[in-house]
């Protein structure tokens, strides 16, 4: 324990009662302070303590109740606020700090992240509840702080019971294995411990990638990485004559706004006709469950993808008035750092020196993390009865604008002044905000908090989607732009299209 040496040095100022801090110097370990002194800070602590190889060396504790100053926790003293923070770290001498409140709201959040760069120093923190594997701290899992830190949504509570009843044993398959939620469907899939799961995406790197990361975190089990887009019939064809799925999650997708404005064909191949392949052969084979990923962009859309999305939803509801086994959609709001969203997108043009471009002051989205989108999407296949669509509750919508401004100061930098924002306008097919829900739509609660059902008894007869879905492929064979908006809008009343 001579990494440790110097934890335990502490003395105590007579004059105010404060912690000052002493420490022999080590120059193989970091000096850090970890804010927070709860149950996530003790297990930290603990952990470091019984591993020297972590290379931490903690000198303290920083908490805002003030009843635990001056108390130790495992010999490791509690030394004062946060509002104490740059005096003891000037007095202590310390590398880094790691922020340990996993359940911290987003004001909470955000005035730890704000003393903490008064400091000057790196700091870290501990990930949400909802990104531990089976809820555990680790040392492993210290990351930089990122902007979905500073949404402060509450942690995602599971059944684990329910879910595993529908998913254990199971031969489960993923379409968009390789996308943002694809992959974090699968990576949250395969902790159910499912007889096979059986990844299906286009993209052959992301593929070769996310069949790595499986089997060096679950080296027991069973996958299968299937290279091929969703609308090639014949190849989707053998692997569900061969690999007999039970349980399918569907979320390949193309999700660019502004492109499928531009290539609405792509739209209809790769969004609607791909979608009817898959939802087609899970009745043939008797598929037990299927989950389609949608959007609330399907919401009264204003643009080709979301209509595209709307017309999944109809077909899902079509197949489960005629099928025996469950279909169901998820419908959700954006989530932060998924491809192409406007984090990633911000992050890179901070790296290049600005602009941050927004396009307009007033826009806003409902955002939720990947890993908490993907969980309560797990949890709505479980509650599904066939024929439902379910939409998560998406908490209150964020100004762009203010996003833009919280990435450049987590970055270090000042809004306006080292890097500008830039207003660009509203590209075509964009809304100033998203709905998730439709006039007249009745939103009725579900055993689970964070998952309401759309009371909707329109349904409409597979025989006429299918129709329209033939008029939309000859259309996109020809790449009539004009001619795709104008049958979208036949079936999706509700649709305004922009020529």
């Amino acid at each position: 324990m001579a990494v440790f040496a110097g934890i335990r040095n502490y003395s105590k100022q007579s004059r105010n009662g404060e912690f000052k801090l002493f420490k022999k110097k080590n120059t193989l370990s970091k000096k850090i302070l970890i804010i927070g002194a709860g149950n996530a800070g003790e297990k930290l602590l603990r952990e470091i303590m019984e591993n020297p190889g972590t290379h931490y060396d903690v000198v303290g504790f920083i908490d805002d109740n003030p009843r635990k100053i001056q108390h130790a926790i495992h010999g490791v003293y509690i030394l004062g606020t946060l509002q104490q923070l740059s005096e003891i770290v000037k007095e202590g001498g310390v590398d880094e700090l790691i922020i340990a409140a996993p359940s911290a709201s987003a004001m909470q959040m955000r005035r730890m992240v704000n003393f903490c760069k008064e400091t000057g120093l790196v700091y870290k923190t501990l990930p949400g509840l909802y990104e531990l594997v089976e809820g555990k701290f680790s040392v492993s899992a210290i990351r930089e702080v990122r902007y979905e830190d500073l949404l402060g949504r509450e942690p995602v509570h599971l059944e684990m019971d329910i879910i595993g009843k529908y998913l254990a044993g199971k031969r489960v398959l993923v379409t968009g294995g390789a996308g943002s939620i694809g992959s974090e469907l699968c990576r949250q899939i395969a902790q159910f411990k499912p007889e096979k799961l059986i990844l299906v995406d286009r993209n052959e790197s992301g593929l070769y990638e996310m069949e790595l990361e499986l089997l060096s975190q679950y080296p027991d089990l069973n996958t299968y990485a299937v290279l091929s887009a969703i609308q090639h019939n014949g190849r989707l064809g053998r692997v569900f004559e061969s690999e007999k799925p039970q349980v399918v999650f569907h979320a390949a997708a193309y999700k660019h706004v502004p492109m499928m404005e531009n290539y609405p064909w792509e739209a209809v191949y790769n969004n609607i006709v791909g979608s009817w392949a898959i939802l087609d052969f899970c009745q043939k084979h008797k598929v037990e469950r299927c989950v389609v990923v949608s959007t609330d962009k399907a919401v009264r859309p204003t643009n080709v993808m979301g209509a595209s999305k709307r017309m999944v939803e109809l077909l899902m509801q079509a197949y489960s008035a005629c099928g025996d086994g469950l279909f169901m959609a998820v419908r959700f709001g954006n989530v932060v750092g998924s491809i192409g969203s406007v984090v990633p997108l911000f992050r890179r043009q901070i790296e290049r020196g600005g602009p941050v471009t927004v396009t307009h002051p007033e826009v806003t989205r409902y955002f939720m993390t990947i890993p908490e989108a993907c969980s309560l999407v797990l949890q709505a296949g479980a509650i599904g009865k066939g024929g439902e669509i379910f939409v998560l509750k998406m908490g209150t919508p964020i100004r762009i604008a203010d996003m833009a401004n919280d990435i450049i100061t987590l970055s270090g930098f000042k809004p306006g002044e080292d890097i500008e924002i830039k207003f660009t306008g509203l590209r075509p097919g964009e809304k100033l905000y998203e709905e998730l829900m439709i006039d007249g739509e009745d939103v009725v609660p579900t055993a689970h908090e964070d998952i309401t059902v759309l009371n909707n008894d329109c349904c409409l007869p597979l025989e006429v989607v299918c129709e329209h879905i033939e008029k939309l492929m000859a259309l996109a064979k020809k790449e009539d732009s004009r001619g795709i908006k104008e049958e979208l809008k036949r079936i999706v009343p509700e649709y305004e299209p922009q020529f």
